[in-house]
């Protein structure tokens, strides 16, 4: 028997910004320990890979970024799959394309667990034996689904209403009678206190062929689009694992329907096992909170902060020294380009304000002063009429594309590090404090060819400097165009 864990790693997380992004997205979000919840749940899914296997769906812009915060934990996994979203299509389409990758690669009855990237477990131990009872009910052709047992009303969470006795020879194991949507207050009250009802966990186990069949069953338009992704994408293989690059063509059509919706309500075959882990969805600055220790006033503090007459906030701070005086019940998120204050008891309505940003195409939504790329990180310095600066810092051995730009020239000076750049006609070795001109028009290649990280700064001039004045010729990461 094989287990597959598949973690599904994407969502924008609108509700944690101005940390969550779109092209940095709340799975990625760092908590006070320094582990994100990627790697937070990497680690759990590699603990129950018996076949040393975890895949992992992300969208295509992020999976450098991904790749990255798995490769620095350690874990006993031989093989990490990456497939790779063109397009965001909801976890219906997620899970079919993970389906077909499992059941292609290790057999109809290969048994996967699917969990999200972004939810906290404390207990292990409590997760391991809930996994193990999934398991003998996928086994039997189940669809399995985790509830929590609530420790009160909410209303940010789903609901599993589930017949009070086990199943006949499976005592942590219960069919499902319903899925309830996000209540109002008073409904979540009579949904805890009539002790059949489980917070709906988002986390699923069934064998491949089990869920496909699921799929075509009730949901054609995402079953035969994903399928033909699968069967049309572009492959590529290493030492630790592979990457899937779904079809954009197929991919794109299949139906934008999350897996709750499409199969699971639908279904008459779902199980579910009741659960205890210490879960918590992460779904708000709020739930953040609490996983920070109060102070003697009920604050919580991430980073540094001076506070004179305050009660019950919440501040976190990347950097800046945060002072505060006379308030309570607050949040305050500071980053490198943007700052959020918000009642505490408003923490859901985040994602009113990333829509607004969205609205007016406001970068803000979407990408955070330092951006990832596959080669390393730029950070913007300083901006205005017809100049920028960036830092830019490139991994050792990573290389940026051969490109060109119409619209701006660039100047790059090494503060650390070697770098080897082609410009133009010439190739040319550079070390700290040396430079090089690059005109507009010219096709240009930065390189590091050492052991250490590449740090630079350019300074970029011209009439137009939008990060799509870009012509790439050649790219070791996929991003040219196909010859």
């Amino acid at each position: 028997m094989k287990i597959i864990p598949v973690i599904i790693c994407g969502g924008a997380g609108t509700r944690l910004w101005p940390v969550s992004r779109e092209a940095f997205p709340k799975p990625l979000l760092k908590l006070a320990d320094g582990q994100s919840l990627l790697q937070k749940t990497f680690l759990r899914a590699s603990r129950v890979a018996n076949a040393g296997e975890v895949v992992i769906v992300t969208n295509r812009e992020t999976y450098f970024l991904t790749k990255d915060e798995c490769v620095e934990v350690e874990t006993g996994v031989s093989q990490l799959g990456f497939i790779l979203e063109p397009t965001a299509r909801n976890t219906a389409a997620a899970i079919a394309v993970a389906a077909e990758v499992v059941r292609q690669q290790h057999g109809p009855d290969a048994i996967m667990l699917v969990m999200p990237a972004d939810q906290l477990i404390e207990d292990e131990a409590a997760f391991g034996e809930a996994v193990q009872h999934a398991v003998g009910s996928a086994q039997e052709g189940r669809l399995v689904t985790f509830g929590i047992r609530p420790t009160g009303p909410e209303t940010g969470y789903g609901y599993i209403e589930f017949e009070a006795q086990p199943l006949p020879g499976a005592q942590a194991v219960h069919k499902v009678v319903r899925f309830v949507e996000k209540p109002e207050l008073e409904v979540a009250k009579q949904l805890v206190a009539d002790g059949r009802h489980l917070w709906n966990a988002g986390m699923f186990c069934f064998t491949a062929e089990t869920m496909l069949a699921e799929l075509a069953r009730h949901v054609p338009g995402v079953a035969e689009p994903s399928l033909n992704a699968v069967n049309e994408a572009k492959r590529s293989t290493s030492s630790d694992g592979y990457a899937i690059e779904l079809d954009n063509a197929q991919f794109s059509k299949a139906e934008n329907i999350s897996i709750d919706y499409a199969v699971m309500e639908r279904s008459d075959n779902v199980n579910v096992v009741p659960c205890e882990m210490g879960w918590s969805d992460i779904g708000s600055w709020q739930s953040i909170s609490e996983l920070t220790q109060p102070d003697a006033r009920g604050n919580r503090i991430h980073g540094e902060a001076e506070l004179h007459d305050v009660d019950n906030c919440f501040v976190r701070s990347d950097g800046r020294l945060i002072g505060m005086v006379g308030v309570h019940d607050v949040i305050v998120v500071d980053t490198a380009d943007a700052l959020l204050i918000a009642a505490r008891d408003r923490a859901q309505d985040v994602k009113q304000i990333v829509a607004k940003l969205k609205s007016a195409n406001h970068d803000a939504y979407r990408l955070h002063r330092t951006v990832h790329r596959p080669w390393g990180t730029y950070t913007v310095l300083e901006e205005g009429d017809r100049f920028k600066m960036k830092r830019i810092v490139v991994k050792p051995g990573a290389s940026l594309s051969l490109q060109m730009h119409h619209h701006r020239s660039e100047h790059w000076i090494v503060v650390s590090g070697c770098a080897d750049i082609v410009n133009g006609e010439q190739v040319i070795s550079l070390q700290p404090n040396e430079s090089t001109y690059i005109p507009a028009g010219h096709k240009h290649r930065l390189i590091n060819p050492g052991v250490m990280n590449l740090v630079l700064i350019e300074v970029q001039c011209g009439e137009y400097l939008g990060e799509d004045d870009i012509v790439r010729f050649e790219d070791i990461y996929g991003r040219a165009p196909a010859a």
